[in-house]
């Protein structure tokens, strides 16, 4: 009898030694699940800078140039490597029903930018207004004469076509010339070009504002060129609180990475265009401001837009209108009925 009292005994002991292990370690694990808790609502140290033209944060004052580069939009010349890395997209007619990009960077170098495509006048006025460094690669004759003039510091594939810039084999010409970061910045070298001066900064919304925008539903709209293969359809993401692009079917995605560009802003201004040459080549009056639609968080508000210093800013309100921190693309069309989107969902 003795004998069972002591197993008894022994098998209560290490019951309890049992339990109180098995307590220790779920008591430790609520303390580190409670841990993770208070991790994860504890809100990330805010950075003392912005980037001047994406308005997000950075630990260090950013001082590079901003870099702009002329980017094919052709159909051939999809999908197009380095514009995800833009901070502003300007989308713009060229001859036809044909856009072409004007890609401002700065907070971000992409490797590899392209297909690079000639230049025109006021794709050069437009990237005087940051101060850019000017890549094409040609020229109309208009164009070619304020480069030869100086009026923006620049470097151009009819000069540096198979050196600074080169041509990939899977696309045919005039689809094919692409230029790395690392040659934008040994072209400037080889001309004595400064690419150390950041650009002014853009107006943005802070947190609080961005999250307090109100406006019209505008989840979804589209912009038209004339030609559904130039015609751009935006897509609100709810969840990712971005919008995607898309030509027709085909959304816009990177060709390296063939992740889809991310948007927060996106301009849309009339501009008043005229032909000028029987091949089609435009003049746009980029100075006498008018109206527009800034879409921001799925909503659009109309404004009215003016040209300060060469760029293109939007007003509502009689104040300007500030951007949402992040990506930036301007759609510039020559009728305000151009944009149509769905003002009831």
């Amino acid at each position: 009898m003795k004998k069972w009292i002591a197993v008894l005994a022994a098998i209560m002991i290490i019951t309890a030694g049992c339990s109180s292990k098995e307590t220790e370690k779920k008591e430790a694990t609520e303390h580190k699940e409670k841990e993770i808790e208070v991790e994860e609502t504890v809100p990330p140290e805010e950075l003392p800078y912005q980037f001047p033209l994406s308005g997000l944060g950075t630990a260090e004052e950013s001082s590079d140039r901003a870099v702009a580069v002329v980017v094919n939009n052709h159909p051939k010349a999809r999908p197009q490597s380095g514009l995800d890395k833009a901070d502003v997209v300007y989308e713009v007619l060229a001859e036809g029903d044909v856009t072409r990009f004007i890609a401002i960077f700065q907070s971000e170098q992409p490797g590899k930018i392209g297909p690079v495509r000639s230049a025109r006048e006021y794709f050069i006025d437009l990237a005087s207004g940051y101060d850019s460094f000017f890549i094409a690669h040609g020229y109309s004759p208009e164009a070619k004469d304020m480069l030869e003039r100086g009026v923006i510091d620049n470097i151009n594939g009819m000069q540096y076509d198979g050196t600074l810039f080169k041509r990939a084999d899977f696309r045919k010409a005039p689809h094919n010339s692409y230029i790395t970061y690392k040659n934008i910045v040994k072209g400037a070298e080889t001309k004595g070009y400064e690419l150390d001066e950041a650009p002014a900064s853009a107006v943005f919304l802070s947190s609080e504002e961005a999250e307090g925008l109100e406006g019209t539903p505008a989840e979804e709209f589209m912009v038209k060129y004339g030609s559904p293969s130039f015609d751009a359809i935006y897509e609100y993401d709810a969840e990712q609180q971005k919008y995607h692009r898309f030509n027709g079917s085909e959304e816009s995605v990177d060709f390296e990475s063939k992740e889809p560009l991310l948007i927060d802003n996106i301009l849309v201004v009339q501009m008043d265009h005229s032909i000028v040459d029987d091949v089609g080549r435009r003049v746009i009056d980029m100075a006498s401001g008018g109206k527009g639609y800034l879409f921001q968080k799925g909503k659009v508000n109309e404004i009215q837009w003016k040209n300060e210093a060469g760029r293109i800013v939007p007003y509502k309100d009689g104040a300007k209108a500030g951007f949402v921190p992040g990506k930036t693309w301007i759609n510039i069309v020559p009728s305000i009925s151009d944009v149509s989107f769905d003002s009831q969902q």
